[in-house]
């Protein structure tokens, strides 16, 4: 039985790599941009289990288990009139009324977040209750922005207390050390998610910016490289990182194991001295 997880991508940044995540696990599923079977998926049905993060509607046809959620709505209107629009299920997508955004602000992010709980709540409730056996969440966001930081620290906290028997890893982009940004706030920011980062969540994926950037220079030999570059390579991390979940295998069939792995055990040998 599959043990299903529950994406949850969060702001600008946890969206733009949330979907170039869910573009990449369709091809190697062969599952089209609309959610269909094609011939790829047919041949190789039975040999894996995409039921982890995906769930079959009614028609047949795949939906992602992914909760879109932000507070301005410009990211989440370009996927709805992206070609993986038919994709995702609307009703897991949320967009502030106010629609103003955070500011790049984590106190407004997570003030916010407050008031609108219960409406997120209920649909990570709904997704969890259409699980057979969840084991978990994922959730994708920035630590420098103000709805990625201050939403994304608000919803870790909740799931803590919510579902504190379920695993939760996070795919967090650092920022870019090398530039010098615009917002005056960012180490703030971060500094206020690492906390979150550090009490409520069982393993945190470290997405540096910094790194990512000269990766695409050195390796990739691209001169000036473009958010698309870099979403790129964070979606071929995570597709990396949950190969065993998605495919049978020996070792890291579960979120359980493959977090445990990551974890350094030392022996301790006492030593008698006379």
């Amino acid at each position: 039985m599959p043990r299903e997880i529950i994406t949850l991508q969060v702001g600008q940044c946890g969206n733009q790599i949330g979907t170039e995540f869910w573009s990449k696990l369709c091809s190697e599923h062969g599952i089209s941009k609309t959610g269909s079977f094609n011939d790829l998926a047919e041949s190789s049905l039975g040999t894996d289990r995409k039921d982890v993060f995906f769930y079959q509607a009614d028609d047949n046809h795949y939906i992602p288990r992914a909760l879109l959620l932000d507070l301005e709505p410009r990211v989440i209107n370009g996927i709805k009139t992206s070609d993986h629009k038919q994709l995702f299920n609307t009703e897991n997508m949320y967009v502030s009324q106010q629609g103003g955004g955070a500011g790049n602000n984590w106190a407004s992010g997570y003030s916010q977040a407050a008031s609108v709980e219960n409406e997120i709540m209920d649909m990570i409730d709904r997704e969890a209750d259409g699980s057979d056996s969840l084991e978990g969440f994922v959730l994708c966001h920035s630590i420098a922005g103000g709805t990625g930081s201050g939403l994304g620290s608000y919803i870790l906290e909740v799931l803590s207390d919510r579902y504190g028997k379920k695993l939760v890893q996070t795919y967090s982009v650092f920022p870019n050390q090398d530039e010098i940004s615009d917002v005056v706030v960012q180490p703030y920011n971060s500094l206020l998610t690492l906390k979150r980062l550090i009490l409520n969540s069982d393993s945190v994926v470290v997405l540096d910016n910094t790194a990512l950037n000269r990766i695409a220079e050195e390796k990739m030999k691209i001169d000036n490289p473009t958010f698309s570059h870099t979403n790129s390579l964070v979606s071929s991390v995570m597709a990396a990182s949950t190969t065993t979940l998605r495919y049978p295998g020996y070792m890291n069939n579960d979120l359980v194991s493959l977090v445990a792995e990551s974890f350094f055990y030392y022996s301790f040998q006492q030593s008698f001295y006379f």
